[in-house]
């Protein structure tokens, strides 16, 4: 459930930044709310679409053993999260940027008003396609239940979109940097747990050597049927009993994001000098 809300609560708060920066530089501008509102709906109405069509493409694919087509899934959801991860690092202040000059050129009449349904329908289709995936990617692990990750997306959604309007109207101060580098990590630790997930799938069906049967036994610390050892697990990633492939894949990928996100930020670095 927490890490189905942690995932929907960020990027509909992304999501509600940017129609917050885009609402408050059309301030006075006539018919924007109708403009917005249907690049609220259009972004909302694709993201529907997209989950329908993964849905139908997921079930055709079923033939290939429920193993494989699990791996399948986390695998595509860990890398989806790594790649928005270092994305949203290297450019969240270039989208904000972006939508706040889309905003004031429409204001100017430089631009025309369906520029904002654009922008905004973007966003929301952004944002909406990313939930989609990574929600199958932690629906895909079987002790996680359908029910946790619907009910930990729907209070995402509420909290993500009254957060959203709070920092709009100016009632809470709010430090979005610290809160995409807290929930960044957050996902890159849940990116690395879907990995080795998937790892430990393929080499149930001896599609990859275990290399090591058993890495460590902390179940006498802390038991991952437990509470706090499924919160662990769902959040991070956390197995009580690992195999050698589980911990290869789970360091592995967290190398990757963590060397992509610094590679990303020394690039953007040189180029501002």
């Amino acid at each position: 459930m927490l890490g189905s809300f942690v995932i929907v609560f960020r990027e509909v708060l992304e999501a509600a930044i940017i129609i917050g920066v885009v609402l408050a530089a059309t301030k006075g501008v006539p018919k924007r709310n109708q403009f917005i509102t249907a690049g609220v709906a259009v972004g909302i109405v694709l993201s529907v679409v997209l989950a329908f069509f993964t849905d139908t493409i997921t079930e055709s694919l079923e033939g290939m053993g429920q193993e494989v087509l699990n791996a399948g899934i986390l695998l595509s959801a860990a890398v989806l999260i790594g790649w928005a991860v270092v994305w949203f690092k290297v450019h969240a202040k270039e989208v904000i940027a972006k939508a706040k000059d889309v905003g004031k050129k429409v204001s100017e009449g430089i631009s025309p008003m369906h520029m904002l349904t654009i922008v905004v329908g973007l966003s929301v289709l952004r944002e909406g396609a990313e939930t989609v995936l990574f929600l199958y990617g932690i629906a895909a692990n079987p002790t996680v239940s359908i029910t946790s990750v619907f009910s930990g997306g729907v209070f995402g959604l509420i909290a993500g979109t009254i957060v959203g309007f709070l920092i709009y109207l100016g009632l809470i101060q709010f430090s979005t940097k610290h809160f995409f580098v807290i929930t960044s990590w957050l996902l890159t630790f849940l990116a690395a747990g879907m990995a080795a997930q998937a790892a430990k799938f393929l080499s149930a069906v001896d599609k990859l050597p275990a290399l090591v049967e058993t890495m460590w036994d902390s179940s006498w610390l802390l038991a991952e049927d437990g509470v706090i050892g499924q919160f662990l697990h769902i959040l991070v990633g956390y197995s009580a009993k690992p195999s050698g492939i589980m911990v290869l894949f789970y360091v592995a990928t967290l190398c990757i994001i963590i060397g992509f996100m610094k590679l990303e930020a020394g690039r953007k670095q040189r180029k501002k000098s």
